[in-house]
């Protein structure tokens, strides 16, 4: 019974174990990053609008703080418009800080006009110009000072910041579905991040010198967009090509291949940024049509969701795992071996084309520079994943698990004021740590642990 349970939850470890660590993750990060939040735009008018009714009374006159910035302008226009559906007046808004404040009190006092609130954020509400308000402004009456009550939140769960994450991530976990084909195949993959820089370049090239550059139409920019990521997937298919036809180690070719594509993505665009592209471009890597979810996210899941079908229900799926485990019982067993291997490579090399695209989109040119060290980001995403390096064994939406572990490390550490420095020694733990589980559990350590238990165990 007692190796029953042992081998469960050994189990569970294993197909849960990953979840687990995120949602543990996510939890330390929301606790340490939970801080005192005052809300914004509208929520804020709303809740000061309400105060307003319940300390002024009837057809109050409202004197409103902006500080200029998007959120202010957005509670200024919401307040404004609330407190005329409430019947209050609104004796002017302030813009230009407490020089613009002073000003218009003054005005307000000359005039003996009376004013009952003062509306704005707690950090506005504090300026010396509202002390002592009664003293300095007689013909003002009494003035209350209004701010939207603050709350206890963390940080990392506000909305933008988890967008953040998952649109941080998108690119590397695009590439990562086709990384963990190919290290499931015991191949590795190190051209990716070139890749990268190599399909946003042509692609921007493209929409400069053939598209119209920044006048280009949809068609052309998704013409221009295919071709940069059809460039990729050949140089997937001639990496696979040199693995099989000729027996090159995997690392070999594919390292070849990074410098080759690097280099090609520099002589193409002469070492410089290609900025000539229409605004329209980042679309897909900025624009969000669905709930507000960026278009780049809702596109890496849609593919997640596809790549698992790929590897679970459909023959192919069977074949890489199968080339993995044992590539010679796999050609006995009649499968393709050498163009599984080629396709795989195709496909990790379109899905770093796509890849480049998305971070085109996102930064609105093409640069040689995309993609620097996104190979390792990758891997790493990977074998977090679990995704085991000797082949065979690993699952897509594992990898998508692992990606969005490295994300979640990266953004807290962020959050908490971390140096870029140390967190490099902390993703390098958090690899070594995933690599070092998968080669206790591929050497049996649980099973050697339940078997002594077992003989441990006391008869009658």
């Amino acid at each position: 019974m007692k190796s029953l349970i042992l081998r469960s939850l050994s189990r569970l470890a294993s197909d849960y174990g990953m979840v687990a660590v995120l949602a543990l993750l996510c939890v330390y990060y929301s606790w340490v990053t939970c801080e005192q939040q005052t809300p914004v735009g509208k929520a804020a008018a709303e809740q000061a609008a309400e105060q307003v009714e319940k300390l002024c009374g009837a057809r109050p006159t409202v004197l409103i703080l902006s500080r200029g910035t998007r959120e202010d302008q957005e509670f200024a226009e919401s307040l404004a418009s609330l407190l005329a559906k409430q019947g209050a007046g609104v004796a002017g808004t302030v813009k230009e800080g407490p020089a613009d404040a002073r000003r218009q009190l003054e005005a307000l006092n000359a005039s003996g006009s009376k004013l009952d609130a003062i509306v704005g954020d707690r950090d506005a509400i504090a300026w010396p110009v509202f002390e002592n308000l009664r003293q300095r402004f007689p013909a003002l009456g009494t003035v209350q000072t209004i701010a939207p009550h603050s709350y206890w939140w963390p940080n990392f769960l506000k909305t933008d910041n988890l967008l953040n994450v998952a649109n941080q991530i998108t690119v590397i976990a695009v590439i990562a579905i086709g990384m963990t084909m190919v290290i499931i195949t015991a191949g590795i993959d190190l051209s990716v991040g070139s890749l990268i820089a190599l399909s946003a370049v042509v692609a921007a090239a493209l929409i400069r010198g053939w598209a119209g550059g920044e006048h280009a139409g949809t068609w052309g920019m998704l013409v221009c967009s295919i071709g940069g990521m059809a460039l990729c997937t050949l140089v997937g298919v001639f990496s696979g090509a040199m693995i099989t036809l000729f027996g090159i180690p995997p690392f070999i070719v594919t390292l070849a291949m990074m410098l080759v594509a690097s280099g090609m993505a520099y002589i193409i665009s002469e070492g410089q940024s290609i900025y000539q592209v229409p605004d329209s471009y980042v679309w897909l890597g900025r624009g969000s049509d669905l709930l507000g979810i960026p278009n780049g996210v809702v596109l890496m899941f849609t593919l997640y969701a596809i790549a698992h079908l790929v590897m679970t229900r459909m023959s192919f799926g069977r074949y890489v795992y199968a080339v993995g485990g044992n590539a010679e019982a796999a050609r006995l067993s009649g499968v393709p071996v050498q163009r599984v291997i080629v396709i795989v490579y195709a496909i990790s090399g379109a899905l770093a084309g796509l890849g480049g695209i998305i971070m085109a989109s996102q930064l609105k040119s093409g640069s040689p520079t995309y993609g620097a060290m996104y190979e390792l980001y990758v891997i790493a995403a990977v074998v977090v994943g679990g995704t085991s390096l000797s082949g065979g064994e690993g699952k897509v939406l594992a990898t998508l698990i692992g990606a969005f572990i490295i994300a979640v490390i990266q953004n807290g550490m962020n959050l908490t004021g971390v140096e870029s420095y140390t967190q490099k020694v902390v993703l390098g733990v958090v690899i070594l740590g995933a690599v070092f589980l998968d080669m206790l559990k591929k050497r049996g350590w649980v099973t050697r642990l339940v078997s002594r238990k077992a003989i441990q165990r006391p008869v009658g």
